[in-house]
């Protein structure tokens, strides 16, 4: 081998290694560039994420100081210990508990069967229970227990209860009128 063939192969080895050290380098760049914006995004994100579930500071400060020093193992750690729900969806579910709960109390039940009526229902559907009576004067739904009615002041003299128009009277039984006091 003559010098300049040797010469010659040592340049462009060296090339070789210069142009691959200086890709080298980009694809390092990147990567770095890669991960440390990854890192950032991460942070960003906990920092977020941990402000729509909790109002605490000093939790959302540990949650992005825990992801920012571990990078993903404290992502991992800051997944397993956040509080399940976010804010929005504990206020979500405190409305829909409120509203079954106020519809639940809006809703009447029998006294004796316990099946739904409505407000303006005189007797039960199901079971036949008296639930309201007529004003005699004004002839309003009241309460049973009620001494006067509301609407018109009239003193609603206890007397005995009447037979409900439309149910049989059982043989041997006394009618409703003779029963003492109410059913419940």
């Amino acid at each position: 081998m003559s010098n300049l063939q040797f010469v010659f192969a040592l340049t462009s080895g060296n090339a070789l290694l210069d142009t691959l050290n200086r890709v080298l380098g980009i694809v390092v760049g990147f990567l770095v560039a890669f991960l440390v914006i990854f890192w950032i995004s991460l942070i960003i994100w906990t920092f977020r994420d941990i402000r729509s579930r909790t109002q605490d500071l000093l939790s959302q400060v540990l949650a992005t100081l825990l992801v920012a020093v571990f990078f993903v193992g404290g992502l991992f750690i800051y997944m397993i210990l956040r509080p399940r729900q976010t804010l929005a969806e504990i206020y979500e579910r405190q409305l829909e508990e409120e509203s079954l709960l106020a519809e639940m109390t809006e809703r009447s039940t029998c006294n004796n069967c316990h099946a739904r009526v409505e407000s303006d229902f005189q007797i039960c559907p199901s079971c036949g229970q008296k639930l309201k009576a007529a004003c005699p004067k004004c002839e309003r739904l009241l309460e049973l227990r009620w001494k006067f009615c509301p609407y018109c002041a009239t003193h609603l003299a206890p007397g005995p209860m009447q037979s409900i128009p439309g149910m049989p009277v059982m043989q041997g039984m006394p009618p409703m009128s003779q029963q003492l006091g109410p059913r419940y």
